[in-house]
């Protein structure tokens, strides 16, 4: 897409801090970082969202991530990471171009992304797995 900022980023015409790239995707470092070494794992062809990406695509992606946390941890002296990716406005996604966070977390600092954990409804423990796996 000619106007998506990551699709820019990712073809190397807007410059970027980048951790790695390949032939599919770019690893940058985040402009609006939830802690010190958050990166973005970008694929280079445009999917909006995981509804979109292809599934070996994702896969390859969090294979990725994978692949670069032992050199993060090193490096940033870091105690764990969250990898974190949203869909769609509702969940916190900024930019309509799939991709992964991946958040560095330091003792004592706090998690990169909380959340409050709530309570499963009694009746959910049913009916939600009975919906879904009608759809399915």
């Amino acid at each position: 897409m000619d106007n998506c900022i990551f699709c820019l980023i990712a073809k190397g015409d807007i410059p970027s801090a980048t951790l790695y790239e390949d032939e599919k995707f770019r690893v940058i470092l985040d402009l609006g970082p939830a802690a010190r070494g958050h990166a973005l794992v970008i694929p280079k062809e445009h999917y909006a969202d995981l509804f979109e990406i292809p599934a070996d695509l994702a896969a390859e992606a969090v294979k990725l991530a994978k692949r670069l946390l032992p050199a993060m941890k090193e490096a940033l002296s870091c105690d764990g990471f969250q990898l974190v990716q949203n869909n769609g406005e509702a969940a916190g996604q900024t930019v309509s171009h799939y991709h992964l966070h991946i958040i560095p977390c330091y003792a004592g600092k706090g998690p990169g992304a909380a959340w409050t954990p709530g309570e499963l409804a009694e009746e959910d423990k049913t009916a939600i797995p009975e919906a879904v796996k009608k759809l399915l």
